[in-house]
């Protein structure tokens, strides 16, 4: 059992987010596996917040969808989350580039706020889409992957039925 963050760039991929297309396959693969794999799925709140923005009138369904699956725990940005976060950011002044080659400030903060509910509430990994989510998420010892960084599934292996011709199949009842 692990536990794992997702964030905005992780979540919005969703389908019930948007009400379009379809779950990437190795973003599927992914879910699933942690399922079978017990893992936990932490979404800090100011991610949540980002996609809750984007679902429009769809957020109180998709939010009733994520406090409904067991495998997923919204986390808030707490005590401990602040603490984290001000060390960063006094890391970062300390060294000198307190956004650290980001464009902007307030993007910084909040993804330094995504990174540090993550580590607090102990995930090993984190997934993003974000450049800034990623280094500042490595930056604090956790492994970070992207959607092409995912295994694709495996090729289903066809069975009996999958073999039969279309006419087989209706004489077959």
């Amino acid at each position: 059992m692990a536990i794992v963050a997702f964030d905005t760039s992780f979540l919005i991929k969703l389908p019930k987010v948007t009400g379009k297309g379809s779950v990437d396959s190795r973003l599927a693969y992914l879910i699933a596996t942690l399922d079978k794999n017990k893992d936990d799925i932490i979404i800090p709140t100011p991610a949540l917040s980002e996609v809750l923005i984007g679902a429009g009138d769809a957020a109180p369904a998709y939010l009733d969808i994520l406090n409904k699956t067991a495998r997923i725990r919204i986390a808030p940005f707490g005590t401990r989350a602040a603490v984290e976060a001000a060390a960063r950011h006094r890391e970062a002044i300390d060294a000198g580039d307190k956004k650290e080659g980001a464009p902007n400030w307030d993007k910084v903060k909040y993804d330094r706020q995504i990174v540090a509910i993550a580590k607090v509430e102990g995930a090993e990994r984190i997934y993003s889409e974000d450049a800034d989510v990623a280094r500042f998420g490595k930056a604090s010892g956790m492994s970070v992957f992207r959607l092409a960084d995912l295994e694709s599934p495996p090729p289903k292996t066809p069975d009996l039925f999958d073999r039969l011709s279309p006419t087989d199949q209706t004489d077959a009842s």
